[in-house]
């Protein structure tokens, strides 16, 4: 048993940075490649980017890589209805297979980081996972994945997840749909907007960082 779960994970250890090479150097999927390709589908074009978002967690796609191509694809608004259902959904898929499945594996690999952001997430729960959301200073899936771990209630993650998700999701949608305008004033309100949600994570950091202090010594 210890030998086949030695061999999966040795498996899994190589895959995952193949692929990631694979994807930066050979497959190379720029977002304007992938706003052709979804397009082609069809009406079921919308089905299939909520889709490719969902699984995005279990792939290692880079999610800027997808918001840029929906709002390129389905422009800025609509782009960031389907991209904030696919973000949740795949969320969703990482919190659950955290709680269900991978719990432990994920824990004993993950270290002290993962257990810090689980137990920030443990008090306060609906808040923390809004602020992580907001101020994205921990990667998206390890919050996801840290969340399944701990005692946060599955809708307080939910739609804190949704809300929190909101104006960076619109950022990288605007920017996206703005590439193919020729309107000059779009595209710097776009590359402001993106900017302003960029910087703003490391204006507040400090802050942030006395914020969890303070959580763990409660």
């Amino acid at each position: 048993m210890k030998k086949k779960r030695s061999i999966s994970i040795g498996l899994l250890i190589i895959f995952i940075p193949t692929f990631y090479y694979l994807n930066q150097h050979v497959i190379d999927f720029s977002p304007e490649i992938i706003k052709q390709w979804i397009l082609s589908i069809g009406v079921l074009a919308p089905i299939i980017y909520i889709g490719l978002y969902s699984v995005r967690p279990f792939i290692l796609f880079p999610s800027s890589v997808l918001s840029l191509a929906g709002g390129l694809a389905f422009g800025p608004f609509y782009g960031t209805l389907l991209t904030i259902i696919g973000a949740t959904i795949g969320a969703y898929f990482a919190f659950l297979l955290s709680r269900k499945v991978g719990g432990r594996w994920i824990e004993k690999k993950s270290g002290a980081r993962i257990e810090k952001v689980k137990n920030l997430l443990e008090k306060n729960g609906f808040v923390s996972v809004l602020l992580v959301r907001l101020l994205p200073i921990f990667p998206f899936d390890l919050v996801s994945y840290a969340a399944g771990l701990s005692k946060v209630r599955t809708s307080h993650f939910v739609l804190a997840t949704i809300v929190g998700i909101i104006p960076g999701t619109f950022a990288y949608n605007f920017l996206g749909a703005s590439a193919t305008s020729n309107n000059l004033l779009t595209i710097i309100m776009a590359i402001t907007l993106f900017l302003l949600v960029m910087v703003t994570p490391a204006l507040f950091k400090n802050k942030f960082k006395n914020f969890l202090d303070k959580q763990e010594t409660k």
